[in-house]
This record gives structure tokens, C-alpha cells and sequence, in this order.
């Protein structure tokens, strides 16, 4: 296995075949990707639950958006924890307990730009720009402080208490202890990371990750060394199905797709216009997409791989 920190990104991305009506055309074996990414901003994160209700805030009315939860001007992450969905960009994020039929604004996270979620039993746990938030009962946030603390955390994700972290700073950052403490695991990978790190639960030193300069990257030794997967270029969001984590879908700036192998191949995803973050339910059988429209999220599910879309919002 390579490290990406020595491997320079290939001269451009990965073409991906569009589906056809009666069959999705396979894209070839693993692939170094390139990340043609000059503007992309972090994305990936999840959020607690808050018990308000409504759809929109003050800003989001001022800004005369109305449908869909606001997020501010960008869309960073869409993700399922614990039963439910949240969703987050520059200016917070919401969450719905009912799959996407309604929203609850969560007002502590307001300005920390999520980009990254780990939960344990104790604690839920996300990362922004201004470094990481904790919730002890799942409704308010506040900023994390002295041993357990990172500075800009573009990537966060984790299983039980074993947890990782992509720092601009710092590299990669492992956590033992449910994020009470941290440590460098890679100091030169993980500046570039950003969004949801996927951690297999049943092999914490399995993660699959969105990395801004070689695209959709995994590791099996725990982040020590890392392999460039192929798929869509400038790998914005990543998701696995949670009852079976060899199917992988990853969202690009130009293309997303699904593998069914761990990546070893790919198919082209068809997804609504603008989508930005992906994830699937806990049970696997529905797959969740996320685009900005205005400063609002507008949040689609399929239960058919993308052939068609519900919007939820």
C-alpha cells in the first residue's frame, strides 16, 4: 500500500460512463485520481438533536429562502446518526427525526461550519473551523476545551471510542478514548481531508475518507498509509451503506458513483442537480442526497440506487 503523501495525484480525474437505462456501465479497477480542487470547501459532518421546531431561521428568512433547512451559503454535509438525519453547511446545520419530513434548526452549532461527526455512547462529537464541539445530551453544543481540543477540523469519524480527525494543522489525529485525548497518527496526511472519515466498526483501522488532493482515499492500518481509490475526481462527500460497508458511494464536483466492492470498481451514480453530500440510512435501504438552493438545504432519498429521487423537502 502507498502513501499518498509520497504518490503525486494523476494529471486529471477519472472519467465515469453515465448509466444506461438497462444497465450501469463498470468503471475500471483502482485508480489514482486527481483532485482538480482550487475553491472546494470542506465538507462532511453530522449534528446532535435539538428539540425546537420549524424548517428556517431569522437569517434564512431574511435571505427570503423558504424550503428546506437552512444552512448558510454552502451545503457541507448530510449524514445519518443514531435514527436520524442531519444536515450542515457554513452557517450550521438541522436536524429531522422523521426522515427528512421536517426539520429543527440547531442553534448552538450557528457559525461553527460542521464538516465532520463522531459519536460515541457518552458523547456526540463535531468538527469545524473554529475547532471541536461536544453534546453530552444531544441538543446543544459546546466547544471543546484543554486535553480533548483541535484546531480547524476539516474530517472527523470514528467507532465506539476509537476516533480520527483531519486537521490542517496537524495531519491525522487518533483518539482512543472517545476524544477525551488526542494524538498525531500522520503528520504530513490529513491536512488535506475533509468530511465524514468513514471507520469500519468491525475493523476501526478500515477508513475511507474525501481527501482534496488525491480524491476518495482509504487506509487499512488505522491512517499509518493510505491508498487513492478510484471513482469521481475532487471527492466532495463519501458514504457506505452501514449493514454492508463494501458499498461505497462518492460524491465529485462533476460526478458521483457507487461501488459495490470497496471501491476495487465503480459505477456512475445518477444524482439531483447540484448534490453536494451523500449518506445512507442506518438500515441501508435508502440513499439520502443533499443540494444547496439559496442558503437552504433541499434533501432527496432514493430507495433505488438513483434511478429516481423523492424530495423530502
Amino acid at each position: 500500500m502507498n502513501d499518498i503523501s509520497r504518490v503525486p495525484p494523476a494529471s486529471k480525474p477519472a472519467t465515469l460512463a453515465k448509466p444506461s437505462k438497462s444497465r450501469r456501465t463498470v468503471v475500471g479497477r483502482r485508480r489514482w485520481v486527481g483532485a482538480a480542487v482550487a475553491a472546494v470547501i470542506a465538507v462532511g459532518g453530522g449534528i446532535g438533536v435539538l428539540a425546537a421546531t420549524g424548517g428556517n431561521d431569522a437569517d434564512a428568512e431574511a435571505s427570503g429562502a423558504t424550503a428546506g433547512p437552512y444552512v448558510g451559503g454552502d451545503l457541507h454535509v448530510l449524514t445519518a446518526l443514531q435514527g436520524k438525519l442531519y444536515v450542515g453547511g457554513h452557517d450550521g446545520g438541522a436536524v429531522s427525526t422523521d426522515g427528512g419530513n421536517t426539520w429543527a434548526q440547531l442553534p448552538s452549532l450557528k457559525g461553527t461550519d460542521p464538516m465532520g461527526v463522531a459519536a460515541t455512547e457518552e458523547t456526540t462529537l463535531i468538527g469545524g473551523h473554529p475547532g471541536l464541539y461536544q453534546s453530552d445530551d444531544g441538543s446543544s453544543f459546546t466547544k471543546v476545551t484543554g486535553e480533548g481540543a483541535l484546531d480547524d477540523v476539516h474530517a472527523l469519524g470514528g467507532s465506539d471510542e476509537i476516533l480520527y480527525a483531519g486537521t490542517t494543522q496537524g495531519g491525522l489525529q487518533v483518539s482512543e478514548d472517545g476524544g477525551k485525548s488526542w494524538t498525531t497518527r500522520n503528520g504530513e496526511v490529513g491536512r488535506s481531508f475533509m468530511g465524514v472519515i468513514l471507520v469500519d466498526p468491525a475493523d476501526p483501522k478500515r477508513l475511507i475518507v474525501p481527501d482534496m488532493a488525491n480524491g476518495l482515499v482509504s487506509s487499512n492500518d488505522g491512517g499509518r498509509t493510505w491508498t487513492a481509490l478510484g471513482g469521481p475526481g475532487a471527492a466532495m462527500a463519501a458514504a457506505w451503506d452501514p449493514t454492508n460497508t463494501e458499498r461505497v458511494v462518492a460524491v465529485g464536483m462533476a460526478e458521483s458513483a457507487i461501488s459495490s466492492d470497496g471501491g476495487e470498481t465503480w459505477t456512475a451514480l445518477t444524482v439531483p442537480e447540484g448534490t453536494t453530500a451523500a449518506a445512507f440510512s442506518p438500515d441501508g435501504q435508502t440513499l439520502y442526497a443533499a443540494a444547496l438552493s439559496g442558503t437552504n438545504a433541499t434533501v432527496y432519498a432514493s430507495s433505488d440506487e438513483g434511478q429516481s429521487w423523492t424530495n423530502l423537502t
